[in-house]
């Protein structure tokens, strides 16, 4: 999930980024001279979003990995990477000018009121009289049909969902850290357990070099994990049940109790002071470089940090036996909650603006459909054989483990890929190691206490949340930032959820909650 400015300051930023649109975001297959565009093939230009800092497909190998996709899928490519924090802005600004919309688009988390409103105004091709001939589309006709009508709009399936297990996010953290300052979380944590981990690893002086500059969480101006801890207080993700109304959690007490702990986390100063002016982009460095000990999000990225302070470039010592390397333990859910996806993270919208044609939109949705392909797969996720893995009796065996410059000549290009029919399903045989068996472990566990959001298919039906619940969301969200960080009191961010029932939020939850009616 992308953390969106309000409207007031996109329509102004809308106008300073346009100019730089074309100069800022272009990458493609005519990059470079081994990756020349074949001149009988559709060129395709594809959206995706930049999370590694602006370091993606770069490098000896990235132009033969590139026409190596490209040829598979008898197309060529022009990739767009927009930066993490910037792509919603982005975005809205290519719905605003069809024009200049890539023929591919991706967004990040789930349904908003503003893609809702564009695919109302016939801004994406309609994908439901298409996806499901499994005879085209073997691997994209295979979709969740429950995600596939949380992407429905008017009854026209308008997104492509990137598949994704469903107990995912979760705590991860330091484990040299917490063995040296005894504060190792046990089976069933709770939030005060948590806090006492992250004052530790705040004023413990966990790294044992005698100095302040240790703070137990990782946070930046994204504020997912704000969301996930508020699971924790069993206020559920989003939205809540109460009373056998559908309700927005933070009309609920459990909100308030978690935002308390929060703010005490922030008082107490367990996360940086400036988080909110900390982009994205960043986002797991402090953990990486012994700032911090806890990342919240996805359990896979604590497996990551784990794998770079593994690396031969990168190897960071523990703490407890410098012999050793410093590991994150991938914790999962705290007092029996977590925060569940929705079956998907992000999705493709198709433009209807240049995919204009059935043979525009079969061509496009037959390269989506093989990069499903376990050659697609194994090319994006783990590069080429015998430079960036080795192939053992049919396993990959990763080796940019021992490089992690190596790795850039395929990074982010797994943002390109849908992964379906699904998450579990849809991967290459990759040597077990310590990594992938501690995320598979993690994500196991993490299932049973997964808090899923009972509103989402509901929102989709929303004629106000399509108008305005991206605003409201955003103001919801930029109040609770202001009162953990003390520029308002809590009777001012009470009041302010007030006036947002009030701007609209009001007839939002009685839509949401008459179609939960009629449905029950």
């Amino acid at each position: 999930m992308l953390k969106r400015k309000n409207k007031a300051k996109y329509i102004l930023a809308a106008l300073a980024a346009f100019s730089v649109l074309l100069s800022s975001c272009g990458k493609g297959s005519s990059a470079d001279p081994a990756a020349t565009p074949k001149k009988d093939r559709m060129t395709v230009s594809f959206s995706l979003i930049d999370i590694n800092g602006g370091v993606n497909n770069e490098g000896e190998y990235a132009p033969r990995i590139l026409q190596r996709i490209e040829d598979y899928c008898d197309v060529n490519l022009n990739l767009i990477w927009i930066a993490n924090d910037a792509v919603y802005d982005r975005n809205l600004l290519y719905v605003s000018s069809p024009k200049t919309m890539p023929d591919i688009m991706s967004w990040g988390g789930d349904l908003t009121g503003d893609v809702i409103a564009a695919a109302k105004n016939g801004a994406f091709v309609d994908l439901s009289k298409y996806i499901f001939d499994e005879e085209k589309y073997p691997h994209l006709s295979k979709m969740s049909m429950d995600v596939a009508a949380n992407l429905t709009i008017d009854g026209k399936l308008i997104a492509i969902p990137r598949s994704r297990v469903v107990g995912r996010f979760g705590l991860s953290y330091r484990a040299d850290w917490a063995e040296k300052l005894n504060v190792t979380l046990p089976k069933r944590a709770t939030p005060e357990d948590v806090y006492e981990m992250l004052y530790a690893f705040t004023y413990g002086d966990p790294d044992g070099n005698g100095r302040d500059d240790t703070v137990g969480l990782e946070m930046t101006s994204y504020t997912g994990p704000f969301d996930i801890i508020q699971t924790w207080f069993g206020c559920g993700n989003g939205w809540q049940v109460k009373d056998g109304r559908l309700l927005p959690v933070w009309r609920c007490d459990e909100y308030f109790e978690a935002v308390e702990y929060i703010k005490r986390l922030y008082d107490d100063g367990l996360m940086a002071k400036d988080f909110a002016a900390r982009p994205t982009n960043t986002w797991s460095n402090g953990c990486k470089t012994g700032e911090n000990g806890v990342f919240i999000d996805v359990l896979d990225s604590g497996k990551r940090i784990w794998q770079y302070y593994e690396a031969e470039e990168t190897k960071t010592p523990s703490v407890v036996n410098p012999e050793e390397t410093a590991s994150m333990v991938l914790y999962g859910a705290v007092n029996g909650h977590t925060l569940a996806t929705s079956g998907y993270n992000g999705f493709f919208t198709l433009s209807a603006t240049s995919l204009d044609s059935d043979e525009k939109i079969e061509k496009v949705l037959t390269f989506l459909d093989k990069l499903n392909e376990e050659e697609m797969l194994t090319i994006t996720q783990y590069g080429l054989e015998g430079i960036n893995y080795d192939l053992v009796d049919g396993v990959i065996r990763d080796t940019d483990t021992d490089d992690v410059t190596r790795a850039n000549n395929y990074k982010g290009l797994n943002q390109m890929l849908p992964y379906l029919p699904s998450a579990e399903i849809a991967v290459v045989p990759v040597e077990e190691t310590k990594f992938t068996i501690a995320q598979n472990e993690a994500y196991a566990a993490a299932l049973p206490y997964a808090e899923v959001n009972p509103a989402l298919s509901y929102l989709a039906s929303s004629e106000s949340y399509a108008a305005i619940g991206a605003a409201l969301d955003d103001a919801a969200a930029e109040l609770r930032t202001r009162y953990i960080c003390g520029s308002i009191t809590l009777e001012d961010f009470k009041a302010g959820l007030d006036r947002i029932v009030e701007d609209g939020y009001g007839r939002i939850i009685d839509e949401v909650n008459r179609n939960y009616m009629a449905l029950r």
